[in-house]
């Protein structure tokens, strides 16, 4: 799904794109409630900074077939291979998922499976996660971020859980600790991931190893 740009189109300012990716079960999701919020956070500092914001959102629950199929023959197609192209294209990526079992959905790594190992190789990348308790927050520190860490991503150092009682928190509350609310926790990830974006500069797609490979056409000494 794409979500056009957000906020005035003015003339001279740089156009980026935010890749947002949910895997997200229901519907209505809090994981893609959360996406949401992260997505319209940075876009607001994106937009302060001087830029024109295009936000697509990818909802993973849609292409679970197609992810399953791009396992087994190793090549994605339809609507999800236009989706993986939207995202390594894309100026920065917003990645969130439930957690199950103290770790991330197997939908989620499912689709980071089958991305090419280089697509997100410096890619701007913010982290969030929906549990039902905060018990589970600390699964974005070793499992989420080892995992775009290996991948080469440069992860935002401002990850966002949402248990079950944070979206009943009004912006200025606290935590029973004495942390943040999730709004604020979402509002300093944007800024985070809006202040790495213009610095990375424009995105070139990974190398295509077959590039140089010629064409039967060629091969056959056609026109």
């Amino acid at each position: 799904m794409t979500t056009g740009p957000l906020g005035a189109s003015d003339a001279g300012r740089t156009p980026r794109t935010i890749a947002v990716v949910h895997a997200g079960l229901g519907q209505p999701s809090s994981t893609r409630l959360l996406a949401d919020r992260l997505a319209d956070a940075t876009a607001r500092e994106l937009e302060a900074l001087g830029h024109e914001v295009t936000v697509e959102m990818v909802e993973l629950r849609e292409h679970g077939h197609a992810i399953i199929d791009a396992m087994l023959t190793g090549f994605p197609s339809g609507d999800l291979a236009r989706h993986i192209e939207t995202i390594t294209h894309a100026d920065g990526v917003i990645a969130v998922t439930p957690l199950f079992t103290t770790t991330y959905s197997g939908l989620f790594k499912s689709f980071v499976d089958i991305l090419d190992k280089e697509a997100l190789t410096g890619m701007p990348v913010l982290l969030g996660a929906t549990g039902g308790t905060p018990r589970h927050s600390l699964a974005l520190e070793y499992s989420m971020r080892p995992l775009f860490t290996y991948l080469r991503a440069d992860v935002v150092t401002t990850s966002v859980f949402a248990a079950t009682d944070d979206w009943a928190q009004s912006g200025g509350e606290k935590h029973d600790d004495g942390g943040s609310s999730l709004p604020q926790r979402i509002e300093r990830a944007g800024r985070t991931l809006a202040g790495l974006v213009p610095a990375r500069g424009e995105h070139t797609k990974p190398a295509d190893p077959f590039s140089s490979t010629p064409s039967f056409l060629d091969l056959l000494g056609g026109d």
